[in-house]
């Protein structure tokens, strides 16, 4: 056996190793389950109180509770 089949061996070992390639988008959009009920914009189920209370008062200048009634913060 020659170099050249050495190699194509090693490429054809490559090719079944290699999946398909995973993205995280599919699972961050299910993720986003808490929603504004001002605007409808959703953000991510681990988004903290302070950004939410941000977004409430920079966009709408209203408190957590206006804008996310069903927020628990856990």
């Amino acid at each position: 056996m020659g170099n050249g089949a050495k190699a194509q061996q090693k490429r054809e070992r490559n090719a079944k190793d290699k999946g398909v390639a995973k993205s995280q988008l599919k699972v961050n959009q299910q993720a986003m389950d808490i929603q504004c009920q001002i605007c409808k914009s959703t953000f991510l189920k681990t988004t903290k109180a302070p950004a939410l209370l941000e977004h409430a008062q920079n966009k709408h200048t209203k408190g957590l509770a206006d804008c996310f009634p069903t927020f628990a913060a856990s």
